[in-house]
């Protein structure tokens, strides 16, 4: 799914992330993080990958250290850093391990790679915050990305509502939002229009859209599936 403009900049809150585990998945979020702007500390019990991520430059610093070590992870300071993401959905009693040391060490975000229901299961009995099952996540973007074309980007709320950005549609153009009356007609509430990079927030009513402009919406999957 093509990366957004205005909800990339919503998520642009400078924050310190950890991730856990170097392989494909997370030299990936460690790349995206860092490319970013974020401050990214890679870690991995293979030298080799460490090595690896801080030739390349894909995270500000890396450590080779086991995280089913608690006092490892302690002495690393990874117990102070706000938000850790657990890559190592794999393995499965390092990945649950890990987890429960990070939220016994006080970490305030934990989130974790998944790979399978059970492995799920377990994290969410944790306390994890956030779950990831990279292989669902991908089939539900390719799904999205060919049935819905006009979405830009998707980021959901939980399972039944999101905000989506959306190219205005071509029976939109040149109506201003007064006369569209989005809420009434179609169950959704206009955050922001904008182009690329600059966009403006609770638009006023008198705010005419135009051909290749974007539209930021909040409503039930339902509604916006019937808009777009």
């Amino acid at each position: 799914m093509k990366t957004s403009h205005f909800l990339s900049l919503i998520r642009q809150e400078k924050r310190q992330f950890a991730v856990i585990g170097l392989g494909r998945f997370g030299r990936a979020v460690c790349e995206t993080l860092h490319v970013n702007g974020y401050e990214v500390l890679g870690i991995d019990q293979d030298p080799k990958l460490v090595a690896e991520v801080l030739a390349d430059r894909v995270v500000g610093n890396a450590i080779s250290l086991d995280s089913t070590d608690d006092t490892a992870l302690r002495e690393a300071g990874i117990f102070e850093i706000e938000t850790v993401i657990v890559a190592i959905g794999n393995y499965l009693k390092e990945s649950i391990i890990t987890c429960l040391n990070l939220k016994e060490g006080g970490v305030k975000s934990v989130v974790a790679k998944v790979s399978s229901d059970t492995h799920e299961k377990i994290l969410k009995r944790l306390g994890v915050d956030l779950i990831i099952f990279p292989e669902h996540k991908a089939g539900q973007d390719l799904a999205y990305t060919l049935t819905t074309p006009a979405i830009v980007d998707r980021f959901k709320l939980d399972p039944n509502n999101s905000i989506v950005e959306i190219l205005v549609p071509e029976e939109f153009c040149d109506k201003t939002l007064a006369e569209l009356q989005l809420r009434k007609n179609h169950g959704v509430s206009v955050l922001a229009v904008g182009h690329e990079e600059k966009f403006k927030i609770n638009p006023p009513p008198q705010e005419r859209l135009h051909r290749g402009m974007i539209l930021v919406l909040l409503g039930s999957n339902e509604d916006i599936g019937r808009l777009v």
